[in-house]
């Protein structure tokens, strides 16, 4: 029995408003999402998650009125935590992440302590709701590091192609990834 998945990464949002937790989307953001709803509207999405931060919940959030379903908020669905200390070039940190993945700045996770808590999530909501179609609010990074658990070929490259928002529908049986494809056409 195939399972689907649409990783929603969310849309853009503005660095300067808020923190790593309520940002929110910008006018583009906003604009995409409701192409987001657009879009997977006629997928037939049964349920709807999220991380907790804004930007992703608010990028799923038309689908689920759209949907008539509520978001369910899953905290270890969070994007990573790389410090607690401002970092001055993030980008720089995350490339070099992914050629030492259990390396973390002080006070922060490493892409593997963030991709063993998302994964626990995933592999929960695959064997919980098997058969059913589920669209995930997510983050980049995170999406990149679940879909790299099941295939490698997901890694920096990916990472560094993916747009704000972006789409892909993945499909599983049982736990076992059969198929990507990239929903999200800019």
């Amino acid at each position: 029995m195939k399972t689907i998945i649409y990783m929603v990464r969310h849309a853009e949002s503005p660095y300067d408003e808020g923190d790593e937790r309520t940002r929110g989307l910008t006018a583009k953001g906003k604009a995409d999402a409701e192409k987001i709803t657009k879009l997977l509207s006629g997928e037939g999405i049964d349920i709807i998650i999220s991380s907790p931060y804004s930007r992703a919940v608010l990028s799923v959030e038309g689908l689920a009125q759209h949907s008539n379903l509520g978001i369910e908020i899953f905290e270890d669905l969070r994007e990573r935590h790389f410090s607690s200390e401002i970092i001055i070039d993030l980008m720089s940190n995350i490339r070099n992440n992914f050629y030492n993945p259990e390396y973390a700045l002080p006070g922060g996770e490493s892409n593997v302590d963030c991709q063993n808590r998302s994964i626990a999530v995933l592999k929960t909501i695959l064997k919980e709701h098997k058969g059913k179609k589920i669209a995930i609010g997510t983050h980049g990074l995170v999406m990149t590091l679940m879909m790299n658990h099941f295939d490698s070929k997901y890694g920096l490259d990916f990472l560094d192609q993916l747009k704000k928002p972006d789409i892909y529908k993945l499909q599983f049986e049982d736990l076992e990834l059969k198929d990507v494809v990239r929903m999200w056409g800019e």
